[in-house]
């Protein structure tokens, strides 16, 4: 899970509060707590945002391939060859990495 407060993209946090309403209006994201820290949101991916996953596979895949000569310092490596290599492995694979890392991390059930 990531802090956006601690990103380099430095956005400011009523914009970034702005986006993330959005995102959970519109069911790509829950908003939750930790059981142990009622203070700061935690915010998970739907079964609908990790549908996306596919989607922005493709944007790495067309980053990689159209602006690599402008920013050099794009991701490459292992992950990037595995992501060349078969664009639905990799996908279907970042899911599940994805659903693991969720089963062990600890939060309230937006249920209540």
């Amino acid at each position: 899970m990531v802090d956006f407060t601690e990103s380099e993209e430095a956005i400011a946090t009523n914009i970034l509060s702005a986006k993330l309403k959005l995102l959970e209006q519109v069911g790509i994201i829950i908003k939750t707590k930790r059981p142990n820290n009622k203070k700061t949101n935690l915010y998970l991916l739907t079964e609908k945002g990790l549908a996306l996953t596919p989607v922005l596979v493709e944007l790495a895949n067309w980053s990689d391939g159209h602006l690599r000569d402008l920013h050099p310092t794009i991701m490459d490596g292992e992950n990037m060859e595995a992501l060349r290599s078969d664009k639905a492995a990799f996908a279907n694979a970042l899911q599940q990495q994805y659903r693991e890392k969720l089963a062990a991390t600890s939060y309230e059930s937006p249920d209540g």
